[in-house]
């Protein structure tokens, strides 16, 4: 049941106000000028285009005294939501006005290029997608989002950075995070996640956001019309720890089915108000993301990344199982197999929302590794053996708990990332030792690390829990020319 809180702690930390006073952007908070509080985000990075996602905000702060709608929700009896949405807790209602963004190689943005003012509305939600081009490779850029009201006063800036890929044939030495699963009350810290600081700590290139980002079903309020779910982004991407490492580095984007509209979900169902087309329309407002469902990145000479589609064009979960039921679509499948076979890459890696290999709970079936969509789970484990068999590697999102696995007969492998907190972990079947190399049920993310060594190159990916500690390491080799 939703309640008014007494006391919520404030957006802006520092016991001391000298540590306000020396930065501008905590300043700028303070003083309630600065109008972006769910911060930026940039996306779709490769080695010479970005999309750095904007938004104008009301206020300069969340509604941290708003009402608070506590605990998991109940998918079969909504908590009545009988006040304005602004004044549920975490809100960040937007505001009517103009955008800009200045960008460049320096940090003080002396050789800013500098975009026009682009107005924004409720129609968007207030975002802007800035599409940057001409990027120069394997380079960080500095920037600073620029916001104004309707009447022409101009905030405070926003500022971040992010990092742009290799060139195809320049050798791939840096290291990237992937996470997955975060639900709101089950955070495990006020602030957001601890796997936030724990990632940005480790400086990665970029940051994979792997699906179920906001829990729009199973998280009170439940998300029955396109405002509530606006409200579960608003609050998520607004907690300090996710706005800090937003600014900091590069993200990739996919959804799964609670960030799209219901458990489970496909074409077709609909929560209350919220029909699917509008999960879908809502997910690509809210993240850094291109017009392409399904997409594929190079990050130098050994990493080429494949993010595929799970939700947009998959057959009914209670369809019969055979060579027409799918989860990718024919268009996504062939574009799959196409494009990993013309690939030269060192190493190959696919990021899916869902499993590929598992194994999952026998009551699931949602996913390729379920009963219910074996046929085509079969053919892409095949397909991957007899064409892609030494370095091709899978991670997925959407398990509660993390593993590497190995498939029994096409020798699949496959890392699960795990929940972002320990309290949203769980759900497993159990260890089973002819599949897993590891089995752990707790929180935390994958940072892959690549480098070179002599004429090899070298990939690790590290299962690390909520704090950073590796729990499990498995490194492969491959020699290169």
């Amino acid at each position: 049941m939703p309640s008014k809180t007494l006391s919520r702690r404030r957006f802006i930390h520092g016991t001391a106000a000298t540590a306000i006073a020396a930065n501008p952007l905590l300043r700028a908070a303070a003083e309630g000028t600065l109008h972006q509080a769910t911060g930026t985000r940039v996306g779709e990075i490769t080695d010479t285009s970005a999309i750095v996602w904007t938004r104008l905000t009301k206020h300069a702060q969340r509604n941290n005294e708003g009402i608070v709608f506590a605990g998991k929700g109940n998918r079969k009896k909504d908590a009545a939501v009988t006040v304005p949405v602004e004044q549920i807790e975490g809100a960040c209602p937007g505001m009517a006005g103009s955008v800009r963004l200045r960008y460049g190689l320096k940090e003080d943005l002396s050789d800013a290029i500098e975009s026009p003012w682009v107005e924004v509305t409720e129609a968007t939600d207030f975002i802007h997608h800035f599409d940057l081009k001409d990027l120069k490779a394997d380079a960080t850029y500095y920037y600073a989002s620029q916001t104004r009201d309707d009447a022409g006063s101009v905030h405070p800036e926003f500022r971040g950075q992010f990092f742009t890929a290799p060139q195809p044939q320049s050798p791939s030495q840096f290291n990237f995070c992937v996470m997955t699963c975060q639900g709101y009350p089950d955070r495990d810290h006020v602030d957001g996640h601890p796997i936030y600081p724990s990632m940005l700590a480790l400086k990665p290139k970029f940051v994979t956001m792997t699906g179920d980002l906001v829990y729009y079903d199973s998280n009170a309020p439940r998300a029955v019309s396109p405002a509530l779910a606006r409200l579960h982004w608003e609050r998520m991407f607004s907690l300090p720890r996710i706005v800090e490492m937003m600014r900091n580095a590069g993200s990739y984007w996919l959804k799964d089915d609670h960030d799209t509209v219901d458990n489970d979900c496909y074409p077709g169902m609909n929560a209350g108000e919220l029909s699917f087309a509008e999960g879908i329309e809502i997910f690509h407002q809210q993240a850094p993301l291109g017009k392409e469902a399904y997409r594929t990145f190079r990050w130098g000479r050994d990493l080429q990344i494949w993010f595929t589609e799970g939700r947009d064009f998959r057959s009914p979960n209670k369809m019969a199982d055979g060579p027409d039921k799918t989860i990718w679509g024919a268009e996504q499948k062939a574009w799959f197999k196409r494009t990993v076979a013309e690939s030269d890459a060192t190493w190959k890696l696919l990021i899916s929302p869902t499993p590929l290999v598992g194994p999952d709970r026998a009551n699931k079936h949602d996913n390729h590794s379920n009963d219910n969509f074996a046929h085509e789970g079969n053919e892409l484990r095949e397909w991957i053996k007899a064409n892609v068999p030494d370095n091709f590697f899978v991670v997925c999102g959407d398990r509660h708990w993390q593993y590497h696995s190995v498939h029994p007969t096409t020798g699949v492998q496959e890392f699960s990332v795990g929940a972002a907190s320990d309290s949203h972990a769980g759900g497993t079947p159990g260890e089973d030792k002819t599949i897993h190399r590891y089995h752990r049920v707790k929180g935390g993310f994958l940072n892959v690390a690549l480098k070179r060594e002599a004429a090899e190159s070298v990939i690790a990916f590290q299962l690390r829990d909520v704090d950073g500690v590796v729990g499990y390491e498995a490194k492969f080799r491959r020699a290169v020319g």
